[in-house]
């Protein structure tokens, strides 16, 4: 259970600053050092601006990453990186994400890039959450996306003649990552596998709760753990059926400390089904809905997390954005994120829980 009842989290990513979406488009114009200088310079303004909105959980923004997980595949041997996807132009959709080709083994000698972004994160946020920590404690959680999601941008071969034999394939490097983190002394981690979720209404539920539990096995216990549910977000798109009947009662064996689920923008359809989780794990309910530009009152917030309540006790639950804020501007993500808290914390403070 949470040691703080009803905690603010995040899912991971946040908007990149203006300066930095600029600066993406002329990399090749930067030194190594230019380009660190621009992942730190944006790191501090997540850090910042999660910090200034109150949260108990913060991230980095996933700032030095190109994508949640398409920049992964640049630390992938044996793949060759598509260099533009099929479809430029039109109504965005995921269609709109290129596939790689499989040239060789899969392998990744230098791990996936998130223990570097973990120790940056931790050597940027320590002078800030020195000053806060002895009041309340603020904690820093890395999210690296599942096996099976990673496999979904790879285009089978004869090696690897199907998903799931990508995915076989990636597991081990995923396993490798987590206890990398571990090691590296991170104790917040969210393995991410949207499209299980998203593809749950027609696959195997029992086989994908077998590759993740396989996946996570070594750092059970180990960290704080959780997995994301969502059903997509690439510009603001959902791309599976936003059901979540599909998945449980199967996904209820999934080896985590904590499920999150997107309820906001589905209305908090199945919002029940917090109840059942609840009983096992804690539950990080989504109550900030990232592909609407309804900015979310205080009002708005806390009567959401009373609905939570009459499912779940306190100390289950935790309140986050639907999904990561990547494709949600930054002021937009800002206000939310400062009206989520706020929202959260007048129902501790009507509950008489200490912030």
């Amino acid at each position: 259970m949470n040691t703080q009842p009803l905690r603010t989290t995040v899912i991971g990513s946040y908007p990149f600053p203006g300066w930095l979406e600029f600066a993406c488009q002329y990399l090749h114009n930067f030194g190594e050092a230019d380009r660190e200088e621009l992942k730190e310079d944006a790191v501090i303004a997540a850090i910042h601006d999660q910090i200034d909105a109150g949260l108990d959980v913060i991230t980095d923004g996933e700032q030095a990453r190109l994508d949640f997980n398409l920049s992964f595949y640049g630390f992938l041997e044996g793949i060759e990186l598509e260099p533009a996807p099929l479809r430029r132009f039109g109504p965005p959709a995921h269609d709109q994400r290129g596939k790689h080709k499989i040239v060789g083994e899969l392998r990744a000698p230098r791990g996936l890039g998130t223990v570097p972004d973990f120790e940056r994160l931790k050597r940027l946020a320590a002078p800030i959450l020195s000053a806060f920590n002895s009041q309340s404690p603020i904690t820093v959680k890395t999210s690296v996306p599942g096996p099976y999601t990673l496999s979904g941008r790879l285009l089978p071969n004869k090696q690897y003649p199907d998903r799931y034999a990508l995915t076989e394939a990636l597991l081990p490097i995923v396993r490798a990552e987590l206890e990398a983190l571990v090691n590296a002394g991170s104790r917040e981690i969210t393995v991410d596998e949207p499209s299980m979720s998203c593809y749950a209404h027609r696959e195997d539920t029992k086989r994908f709760v077998d590759i993740f539990n396989r996946t996570v096995e070594s750092v059970v216990g180990k960290c704080h753990l959780s997995t994301h549910l969502c059903f997509g977000n690439f510009k603001g798109r959902a791309v599976g059926p936003r059901q979540y009947a599909p998945m449980f009662p199967a996904f209820l064996n999934m080896n985590v400390d904590e499920i999150h689920l997107e309820m906001a923008s589905r209305e908090f359809a199945e919002l029940e089904i917090i109840q059942t989780i609840a009983k096992t794990k804690d539950v990080a309910v989504g109550i900030i809905d990232v592909k609407s530009y309804y900015i979310e009152t205080v009002a708005d917030v806390a009567s959401r997390v009373r609905s939570c309540l009459r499912h779940a006790p306190a100390e289950r639950l935790s309140f986050a954005p639907d999904c990561g804020l990547s494709q949600t501007a930054r002021w937009a993500a800002r206000q939310k994120l400062k009206n989520m808290v706020a929202g959260v914390k007048l129902v501790r403070k009507e509950l008489g829980i200490k912030s």
